[in-house]
């Protein structure tokens, strides 16, 4: 079967960047003039896969077995965050979910140079003769893809020798894209192209899908049920711990929606193209201001308008009082932010509720789809406050954090908890930091963060920073190039 939506990658779209540097006004204008383009890292520490996010896309569903066709360090790594996740989802539900099964062929020395096809045929029965699947989803990786191993023929011989069962090879090779999030996309074309089809149910009534990065908790996705229950919708979240009949209600969604600015929107796309299903595209739900914004585009989606408004103020009122309390302590401190795109843009949006002044942001990437929420900012913090795209460039962080020296910093503290800066972060897998009652678990996290700073402060008194002494005398970005861009 021809794909019905083919491979594509996102570097190519409207002002993507991922490796840029400026104050906020400085970025604003230069993609306001068009002339904003990618540095050159003359140094570079590292990239995220794109085979990381395919595979936390996908580890979750049910009844589905993931086939990684490489050495066996890229099941080593993605797999256990992408297992350790679901695990903390089945406890969460109770433990009745059948998924999260990772298998590698654990290419070898004989693999890479006389071919691995065999060694993963012989993966896949074992797959599908240990764990009895509804789908397997075979995922190509660098090391496959530099030898030529052709998955699809794989796919295709794996098909007429189990007919009941649904193989689905993915072209997510880590070169395939400077940004990961292509891995989502592919992910989620493969749901279309293997398990869907051409398939056409009837619509039902009500029913919108909420397409959401691997990063939500479980209690993230029961307070976006509950919202959205509030106000009269029956949700239906995908991919995570999706089953079979959840991803062929797909096409029977009367909306579309995200919980980020990029996630799902080309799918989104195709499923209005296709099936005449409408979107919107929107922010994450983090804070008050972004949850309000959240809700009304979904309303102005769906039609209810008057409900969400109704929800919104009995909401906002509830949680009034102790954001008040909150920001007794938070008002005026200084904060730099390290976070994913989206998420990063909804925690400053919160920092600001809170009073706080941002001073930077660490940001994977900056494009078109964003730059609404980054001029909203503006409206908080002003227009000097550093922009820092980086993906996993940590020596330009931590530079940057101790040439700060900020109040606060939220994101994973592993080189800013030794600066001794009281630290947190907004990526808990284990507990809701969406919509109104998420407002005040991160305000809490931030009021603990402060309280109980003894470990950072020891810390700081007896490890050493990462880097030697000399690089946090240089500019973070020595070893950027910025053709035709002046920088400020």
């Amino acid at each position: 079967m021809g794909k019905q939506i083919p491979d594509t990658i996102r570097d190519t779209h409207a002002g993507f960047t991922d490796a840029q540097a400026g104050l906020a006004r400085d970025i604003r204008k230069q993609e306001s003039g068009g002339c904003l383009k990618n540095a050159h890292r003359t140094f570079q520490q590292g990239i995220q896969c794109v085979q990381v996010n395919s595979m936390n896309a996908l580890a979750s569903i049910q009844d589905a077995v993931l086939v990684i066709h490489a050495p066996l360090g890229c099941a080593a790594c993605a797999g256990q965050r992408a297992v350790e996740r679901y695990n903390v989802y089945k406890h969460h539900r109770g433990g009745n979910l059948k998924g999260g099964v990772v298998l590698s062929t654990a290419l070898g020395e004989k693999e890479i140079i006389l071919g691995g096809e065999k060694r993963l045929e012989e993966t896949v029965r074992e797959a599908v003769t240990r764990h009895q699947p509804k789908m397997v989803f075979i995922l190509a990786s660098c090391a496959s893809a530099i030898i030529g191993d052709d998955i699809d023929a794989v796919a295709e011989r794996m098909q007429a020798e189990y007919p009941d069962v649904i193989f689905a090879p993915i072209h997510c090779e880590g070169f395939k894209s400077r940004n990961h999030a292509t891995g989502y996309d592919l992910a989620l074309s493969a749901l279309q192209n293997y398990v869907i089809r051409d398939a056409r149910p009837a619509k039902i009534p009500g029913l919108i899908n909420l397409f959401a990065t691997h990063s939500l908790s479980f209690a993230d996705q029961e307070e976006m049920r509950r919202m959205l229950g509030a106000i009269g919708l029956k949700v239906n979240i995908l991919p995570y711990s999706a089953t079979y009949e959840d991803i062929l209600r797909i096409p029977a969604a009367e909306y579309n929606i995200s919980v980020c600015q990029i996630f799902g929107d080309q799918y989104m796309q195709f499923l209005n193209r296709e099936y005449g299903t409408p979107y919107a595209i929107t922010g994450m739900p983090i804070g008050s201001d972004s949850t309000d914004r959240w809700l009304r585009a979904i309303a102005a989606l769906v039609g209810k308008e008057a409900e969400t408004e109704a929800f919104i103020a009995r909401e906002r009122a509830a949680v009034r009082d102790e954001i008040e309390s909150i920001r007794k302590k938070t008002e005026g401190l200084r904060v730099c932010i390290t976070a994913g795109t989206g998420r990063g843009l909804a925690a400053a949006t919160l920092m600001g509720e809170y009073g706080m002044q941002l001073l930077c942001i660490h940001t994977p990437y900056y494009e078109k789809s964003y730059v609404e929420d980054f001029t909203r900012l503006e409206k908080y913090h002003g227009d000097e406050f550093l922009i820092n795209v980086a993906d996993m460039q940590p020596c330009e962080q931590i530079n940057l954090i101790k040439k700060y020296k900020p109040d606060v910093f939220i994101g994973m503290a592993n080189w800013a908890s030794r600066l001794g800066i009281p630290c947190t972060h907004i990526l808990d897998h284990k507990r809701p930091t969406f919509g109104y009652r998420g407002v005040l678990y991160l305000g809490r996290k931030i009021e603990d963060a402060l309280d109980n700073n003894n470990f950072n402060r020891k810390l700081q008194r007896y490890t050493k920073p990462p880097f030697r002494e000399s690089w946090y005398q240089e500019d973070a970005f020595k070893y950027m190039e910025f053709p035709e861009v002046e920088r400020q």
